[in-house]
């Protein structure tokens, strides 16, 4: 026997999506890649590790037996290198955060000095929506979650972390010329609306149901991405938050539209489950979040106080 621990990483990779193609995905390879290491273990086992039925690929019974025995090798793998950093005086160990998905254009400029620091940290970033980012932090699958609407039904602390400004905004083929609109103005316009549970639609709603306005609502996506590039081909306006659209701001292929009322404002939070136990390493983030939060604002998002 002569496999390597990249080869067990690709064939329990496997093994857990059922899949090449999303195992590439998530290992960041190619697919021929994960398919020539994938054959290479194999060929070191006479009893097949995997087998193909009506297109769909499955794992065999002697296959889930290598697939357990290969986590737990990389397991051992991954806690001696731990040790190692330990012995060296570094910090490690994993750091788990959830963020909802506008919060993709904020995290990374807090995280970026922290990882670089230490780099025995294992970072595992999940960017999804608000009820799925809520669910990870109730059920302890994460050290912290980042939302600008705040779970009221659970028992939370927080940092407060910025400001989060929504704006209503559409592409540049129309110039709306006047110096502020009333809210009656989104009565006519077509909406492009961020999918249920999302924060964006929360506030959006939110803000919707108080001025009691009659929506036109166009449709509905389920990314902060989506909806930009559909008001950027002018398939409808949209309330978005300026933290992502700082580019097309810019080069000037979105505008934003004064409304009476506007910006919309929420705060970024850093939450976490009150009584939660931290880790050494969940520890030592939160000091420096405490203590670099202001000197990153002003470095990494000026640019937001122009609006």
């Amino acid at each position: 026997m002569n496999y390597t621990l990249h080869q067990l990483q690709v064939f329990l990779m496997v093994s857990k999506t059922k899949s090449v193609t999303k195992a590439a995905e998530e290992l960041h390879l190619s697919q021929p890649a994960v398919s020539i290491q994938l054959k290479n273990l194999q060929d070191q086992f006479a009893i097949p590790l995997t087998e193909v039925v009506g297109r769909r690929l499955f794992i065999t019974d002697f296959g889930q037996e290598i697939a357990i025995a290969a986590e737990r090798i990389l397991a051992e793998v991954h806690a001696i290198n731990h040790k190692t950093a330990a012995f060296k005086g570094q910090l490690v160990g994993q750091l788990k955060i959830s963020v909802v998905s506008t919060g993709k254009y904020v995290i990374p400029y807090f995280l970026n000095d922290f990882i670089n620091k230490h780099e025995g940290i294992e970072l595992k970033l999940d960017v999804t929506n608000k009820v799925k980012v809520v669910e990870s932090l109730e059920h302890n699958e994460v050290d912290f979650s980042m939302v600008s609407v705040l779970p009221d039904h659970l028992q939370i602390e927080k940092v407060e972390l910025m400001p989060n400004k929504l704006f209503l905004v559409g592409n540049t083929s129309q110039i709306h010329e006047k110096k502020l609109y009333d809210t009656s103005l989104l009565a006519s316009l077509p909406l492009i609306y961020r999918e249920r549970g999302s924060g964006t639609r929360h506030v959006m709603e939110k803000f919707v149901q108080e001025n009691m306005l009659p929506i036109h609502k166009k449709m509905e996506l389920t990314s902060n991405e989506a909806v930009k590039q559909a008001v950027l081909a002018g398939l409808g306006y949209s309330v978005m938050p300026l933290i992502g659209l700082k580019n097309e701001l810019s080069l000037g292929d979105m505008q934003i539209i004064p409304v009476k009322g506007f910006p919309i404002q929420s705060i970024w939070h850093l939450i976490w489950m009150r009584g939660k136990s931290f880790s050494p390493v969940a520890k030592a983030f939160l000091d420096f979040i405490q203590l670099e939060k202001d000197r990153i604002i002003q470095d990494k998002f000026n640019w937001c106080n122009k609006y």
